[in-house]
């Protein structure tokens, strides 16, 4: 999207965000990919800045953002937007400093039935590790970050070094029930 796009559809969901969330919302903000780390290629997500209470420490008010206008959100984001995945909520300070957030995962159809054989796990990557799946990506490897990982790590169990690797972590727990 070029950003006069992004600006005329950044408007319209602030406007949104203020009726469903009144007195909730301060500002709203679309990011896409290159805005923040988070978002990945091919991705939009949007980010609601809500004013913090005074001496707020667990983030902001979950009940203000939750139940059936965040649904009617959801709804109305996605057939505005339907590449976002992720809707973000953070609380600020009276001086704009960020005082707590939490994240909406978007899901539809297929998507939302997790895989029970997938264990989530969050990884922190440096930028140049970053680059490199957002660049298995890029070229079609794989659809989003999880998979450019786990793409990554059948790779390296693929290789003879890694069987070698767990036979030898098998023998040293066998020697260690021994003791």
């Amino acid at each position: 999207m070029n950003n006069a796009d992004v600006q005329g559809v950044q408007q319209e969901l602030d406007d949104m965000a203020k009726t469903l969330f009144p007195g909730a919302v301060r500002r709203l903000a679309v990011l896409q990919y290159g805005d923040d780390p988070i978002v990945e290629p091919g991705e939009v997500m949007v980010r609601l800045l809500a004013p913090g209470q005074e001496g707020e420490q667990e983030g902001p008010p979950v009940a203000a953002f939750g139940g059936p206008p965040m649904k009617e959100f959801q709804r109305q984001v996605t057939q505005r937007l339907p590449e976002v995945k992720r809707i973000e909520v953070i609380s600020e300070d009276s001086h704009g400093n960020r005082a707590g957030a939490f994240l909406i995962r978007v899901t539809g159809g297929a998507e939302a039935r997790p895989d029970s054989e997938l264990t989530p796990v969050m990884v922190r990557l440096r930028p140049a590790e970053l680059e490199i799946v957002d660049t298995l990506i890029g070229v079609g490897i794989a659809a989003n970050r999880a998979e450019a990982v786990r793409w990554a790590l059948a790779r390296i169990s693929e290789r003879p070094a890694y069987a070698q690797l767990r036979e030898r972590t098998r023998e040293i727990e066998r020697l260690k029930s021994e003791f």
